[in-house]
């Protein structure tokens, strides 16, 4: 990793409540970012607190965070990266012939800025198909842009397996991937989220 986790160490955990204005400027970053390359895989403003809430609701959205960050005397905590974790298949997508229960399903995977390059979105994913294994489930699953290459070709790399492209006029996203879900050692932040299985 770019980053020195010793010097900065990170911690995984589930977000609350109050992190939602946090990971609205992530994600809103994130966007734009994207948006600035030509890309469209989200809003180009992020989204709106309609949008995640629920997940922090339904406590599948998880919080990667500088621990050194939480010392900060005015409170400032912007998170580090983020991922909601479910097992939500999207039903415009994912068919009963794929078993849409077999999988945990990655949604709003964002790393910020000048974490970029450092291998925590690599991580999470690997904690994300760890997650999977440890839940039973065989696999771990995700869909992006149908017009993002670069992403397409990340997933790729690490491991994913392109299922089929679902192209619906009225979704920017559609390419769907998937890996089989295995128990991997995670070495680069400290997992804070609480061991029972995913059930929501």
């Amino acid at each position: 990793m770019r980053t020195n986790t010793l010097l900065h160490p990170l911690t995984l955990r589930r977000a609350e409540p109050v992190d939602l204005h946090g990971v609205l400027a992530l994600l809103a970053d994130t966007a734009g970012w994207l948006h600035a390359r030509g890309v469209r895989q989200w809003p180009r403003e992020g989204f709106g607190p309609d949008r995640i809430t629920p997940l922090i609701e339904e406590r599948v959205l998880y919080l990667l965070e500088d621990e050194l960050r939480t010392l900060d005397p005015r409170g400032r905590r912007s998170p580090v990266a983020t991922i909601a974790l479910d097992r939500h298949a999207d039903p415009e997508f994912w068919t009963e012939a794929d078993d849409p229960g077999a999988a945990l399903y990655v949604h709003k995977l964002a790393v910020a800025r000048p974490w970029s390059g450092s291998g925590l979105g690599d991580a999470l994913l690997d904690w994300a198909g760890a997650t999977a294994y440890g839940s039973g489930l065989p696999w771990l699953r995700l869909d992006c842009a149908k017009r993002n290459e670069g992403l397409q070709r990340y997933y790729l790399r690490r491991g994913f397996r392109h299922v089929r492209t679902v192209d619906l006029p009225h979704r920017a996203s559609g390419a769907l991937f998937q890996r089989g879900a295995a128990d991997l050692a995670i070495t680069a932040f400290r997992d804070l989220t609480a061991p029972e299985l995913i059930v929501a």
